[in-house]
């Protein structure tokens, strides 16, 4: 979990049930070369053990090298397969090596023997569940100690998650000797004891459904405020970012955060970095439905802007819409945008119709305008025939497409913008005056 994973979050985890933790995923190259990117990466304690370091790349040899600069520090290297961002498309890692097989094998069994400590994979699934477990049984065959499957394909994030193929790791988990770990579909304590059952894996990882919940291996669903304050509790011994510490918080308060009521605590959050203005969203919160929780209160369920089976003040599993629900929904907003969606005519001081990007720059030239006497920045004087600013060394006071229109039609030069129509038409009729002459000195020769 880029971002999420930080030694805070892991601690809160473990105190709460999670009986092995895994490193957010760090660049391979980054980890070698930057020595304070590695001791953020690294921070730990005796009780955050056994522990999972991750790792992203497709170098064999910076893989080993950053997974030994790690090994006396973790009990297992992890190497990211599944990681379906844009920015692993763009760096050639995670999920886009799944078709590079060659590749993969290489520096799986580079890692495996130079280290000392277990080599594991976290990879998702192809489409096809034979092409699945054919991935599977090449990665354990190239010295994978553990596999780490994700049931779905890479193309399933965002909008367009859907539902995790616990048939394809169970097919992986048949098909292989090594331990295998299920990832997907996990959002509560019967879902990972029906996983288990199913699939007949070793192990169960939670990702997401661990972000919204840190207490979901006990079964519980405590008031989000309690995860919340215990987690600014460890970040005084052991700080992190205040991204890292804003992301946790929101998805902590996620289903408070819908209500418009919570408007200001949502604004505060967004907008503050400080532990102090952290803590205070939290406690605003807590004071204002802890009656509820305790009963004093009757909680109205019309007050509710969205369907929860729980109160929303309790932590629980952001539930997306199925990819089928999200297509038609964008559909149906995009149908009513065309049917009810009148276009907008912009027009200039003198009625003439122009686009809507012309207009956005007429409006921040008003805001701006020349004022005598008043020096100016560079660009800020404008053409004398349009809004547009001229050429700073324009010989007419010009912009550029002004000054291309003038010299056309009058036949003039600028050498402010390498405007030379004058001198290529004069070498234009010299041309065809030399090439007249080369014609008839040819004809006189031939007669």
């Amino acid at each position: 979990m880029v971002d999420a994973s930080e030694l805070a979050w892991r601690l809160l985890s473990r105190r709460h049930g999670a009986q092995l933790c895994y490193t957010p995923m760090l660049h391979s190259s980054v980890f070698c070369r930057d020595p304070k990117y590695r001791a953020e990466a690294l921070a730990s304690k005796p009780e955050d053990r056994p522990l999972v370091v991750q790792f992203c790349g497709n170098d064999p040899e910076v893989l080993l090298k950053a997974a030994q600069l790690a090994e006396p520090f973790c009990d297992a290297v992890d190497i990211n397969i599944g990681c379906p961002q844009a920015i692993a498309k763009r760096g050639r890692y995670g999920a886009f090596l799944q078709d590079e097989w060659d590749l993969l094998r290489n520096i799986v069994s580079n890692m495996s023997r130079g280290l000392r400590i277990p080599v594991t994979c976290k990879l998702r699934v192809f489409p096809e569940i034979k092409k699945t477990v054919e991935y599977a049984k090449m990665l354990e065959e190239s010295g994978a100690s553990v596999l780490t499957v994700h049931g779905r394909t890479r193309e399933q994030k965002g909008p367009l998650t859907g539902l995790a193929s616990w048939e394809h790791i169970r097919a992986v988990r048949e098909a292989v000797k090594v331990p295998v770990f299920a990832n997907g579909n996990i959002q509560c304590v019967q879902d990972v004891e029906r996983c288990l059952e199913e699939t007949g894996v070793q192990g169960v990882m939670s990702a997401e459904g661990n972000l919204y919940n840190p207490c979901i291996f006990e079964g519980i669903n405590p008031p989000c405020w309690e995860p919340a304050l215990e987690y600014l509790d460890i970040l005084e011994e052991h700080p992190a970012p205040s991204s890292y510490i804003r992301g946790h918080l929101f998805k902590l308060l996620q289903h408070l955060f819908l209500l418009t009521e919570n408007e200001e605590e949502r604004r505060d959050l967004a907008q503050n970095s400080t532990m102090e203005s952290f803590r205070n969203v939290v406690l605003s919160l807590r004071d204002r439905y802890l009656p509820y929780h305790e009963g004093r209160k009757i909680w109205h369920r019309e007050k509710e802007v969205y369907d929860l089976t729980l109160p929303p003040w309790l932590c629980q599993p952001y539930v997306r819409d199925s990819p089928e629900e999200h297509v038609n929904k964008v559909e149906a907003r995009r149908n009513e945008t065309e049917t009810t969606a009148v276009k907008r005519e912009y027009k200039d001081n003198e009625g003439r119709e122009i686009s809507r990007k012309h207009m956005k720059k007429l409006r921040r030239i008003a805001r701006r305008p020349n004022r005598a006497g008043v020096h100016t920045k560079r660009g800020s004087n404008l053409c004398i025939d349009c809004p547009n600013p001229l050429g700073s060394k324009c010989e007419y006071k010009l912009c550029r497409q002004c000054c291309r229109n003038k010299c056309f039609t009058e036949n003039l030069d600028c050498k402010g913008h390498r405007n030379l129509a004058k001198t290529r038409r004069k070498m234009a009729i010299e041309f065809a005056l030399q090439r007249k002459n080369s014609k008839q000195e040819a004809q006189v020769d031939t007669s």
